[in-house]
């Protein structure tokens, strides 16, 4: 049964500039049928009148963390609490409106919202009768009070793990701010054995919901677990065998500092790659983080920072190739993590000992985040066929100050430079990342096309030579997202043969102006032809 859609505004993203622009659509079933003018359109079943309206392909988040951002929609938000006090503020209010519970999580802190490092102590001036643990905004690092650290078990004997820092005071004793693996190891694992299937479904179910309001489709997790793919395997169970969002998901690979245990990790995910049976479901690779952030001072960089520090990658070269080399053996999409310069590096140098290893033969890895890459960084990914995986939403100019004041010399003019990956001819895909930022897919247009901040609309735009025309920037979160996991063929465009995954705003920011993203609206969400949101 045909369903069209006349007398809209429809952006196809299209690669051909003269055939981006449509007003009328039409699907049968899960796919589209029809492209082009409204008197062109095939007789159907079901008419439905745009009435002008923007009609976009569904935005693919191409970096995200689901089971983390619905959870954090749950927890205290702290992004914008700009001082200490207003934090601790926070604290207070969110334990007296639920005094019976055993634990207070928050997220999203930035740490130039503080006087000076994170202690145990601010946060017990707030609240020291449970434990409290806060999650910072980039979600690399775990500020947690006193409380915390006794449920944790850590005191001055308890070693740093690798490629992680528990942050200690000037007599040695842990000081209440767990860096990198520390806070994966201490605090996110007594998260996950706290954290009943129940929690996990209430968190699948929030970010489900967040994303089809908010005009995505689909998206790619960059931290799938067993948690996760149990959770998902349940979401889909009762979604009837589907899932209302397409999930393509890399398998976390942590560097155990055993060869043999990384190994054993890269298998489980090929083995899970091999199962096709879901559509909806999938893995399709690994991630690998091999450094911190920038606003840590954790990212490996080949300079120091503005203080003399540096950071070692969480995985060494030595550690990395044999990980690499095995995944891309076994076919797998190897993503990874790489702010520093120094981190790209070697994850290039990665990419090329596979290959060395494995043949020449086409492949499709990629790199996530890319916040300082060296010059040449983007042409040597563009001869390599690795993907530019960045996130807008990171470059907010509300954030931004003390990430250049980390670098603090004339690498802060190359912080988040998406055209050179353009001119260099490397494949581009936008995401958010969430809940590291925002998850809207609108916020993260608007700073791609402005450089402005969604957070804080006064602050002034950073490197506005760095911005991209908004059809550019869209396309870059449909067609190229879904091309980043192999999917450029099928979803991503409104095109005839296509996915029928398309999204109805009740704005048109092509025409009224960027601003408006930060107030459109989602009308209308559909995946493989199916509304699975309205307003």
């Amino acid at each position: 049964m045909i369903t069209r859609y006349l007398n809209g505004r429809v952006f196809t993203a299209d690669p051909d500039p003269a055939a981006s622009w449509a007003e009328a659509f039409a699907m049968e079933d899960d796919r589209i049928v029809f492209v082009g003018a409204a008197d062109e359109a095939p007789d159907a079943a079901t008419t439905v009148d745009l009435e002008g309206r923007l009609v976009l392909p569904g935005v693919i988040d191409a970096h995200t963390h689901l089971l983390m951002m619905g959870a954090a929609l749950g927890q205290v938000p702290l992004t914008d609490a700009r001082s200490l006090a207003e934090i601790q503020d926070r604290l207070r209010r969110a334990r007296a409106a639920d005094p019976g519970a055993a634990v207070l999580r928050g997220r999203g802190w930035l740490f130039d919202s503080l006087p000076g490092a994170p202690t145990a102590a601010m946060i017990d001036a707030a609240v020291s009768d449970v434990p409290v643990y806060l999650d910072a905004n980039d979600y690399h690092s775990c500020w947690v009070n006193s409380a915390a650290l006794v449920e944790l078990g850590i005191t001055r004997d308890t070693p740093d793990p690798l490629g992680g820092e528990i942050v200690r005071d000037a007599a040695g004793e842990p000081a209440g701010l767990l860096l990198e693996t520390a806070a994966t190891q201490y605090a996110w694992a007594q998260r996950d054995a706290s954290t009943t299937d129940a929690d996990r479904d209430q968190d699948v179910q929030r970010a489900l919901d967040a994303y089809l309001a908010g005009g995505v489709t689909g998206v790619v997790d960059m931290a799938f677990d067993e948690f996760g793919l149990a959770a998902f395997e349940r979401a889909r169970a009762r979604h009837g065998g589907e899932l209302p969002i397409r999930v393509a998901a890399h398998w976390i690979v942590t560097n155990t500092g055993d060869d043999e245990a990384n190994l054993a990790q890269v298998a489980r995910a090929a083995e899970l790659a091999a199962d096709r049976s879901s559509p909806w479901l999938r893995v399709v690779g690994i991630k690998l983080i091999l450094d911190g952030t920038i606003d840590a001072c954790t990212a490996a960089l080949r300079h120091p920072y503005a203080d003399g520090s540096n950071a070692a990658p969480i995985w060494p070269p030595a550690q990395l190739n044999p990980v690499v080399a095995a995944a891309d053996a076994a076919g797998l999409q190897v993503a990874q993590h790489a702010i520093g310069d120094y981190a790209s590096e070697i994850a290039l140098d990665a990419l090329e000992h596979a290959a060395a290893a494995n043949g020449q033969r086409a492949r499709l890895h990629r790199i996530e985040h890319l916040e300082y890459a060296a010059p040449g960084t983007a042409e040597r990914m563009a001869r390599l066929g690795v993907t530019a995986s960045m996130q807008p939403v990171h470059s907010d100019p509300a954030i931004f100050a003390n990430w250049a004041e980390m670098l603090g010399d004339e690498r802060v003019e190359r912080a988040f430079p998406w055209p050179e990956y353009e001119d260099a001819g490397a494949l581009l895909a936008f995401s958010t990342d969430a809940p590291t930022a925002p998850y809207s897919a609108l916020a993260n247009m608007y700073v791609a096309s402005t450089r402005a901040s969604a957070l804080d609309p006064a602050v002034t735009a950073t490197h506005p030579q760095y911005a991209l025309p908004l059809d550019r920037a869209i396309a870059h979160a449909t067609r190229d997202a879904a091309a980043s996991v192999g999917d450029g063929a099928w979803r991503g465009r409104i095109a005839p043969g296509f996915a029928a995954d398309v999204v109805v705003l009740d704005t048109d920011p092509f025409v009224s102006g960027m601003p408006s993203l930060l107030e459109a609206q989602v009308i209308e969400t559909i995946v493989a032809g199916r509304t699975r949101y309205r307003r």
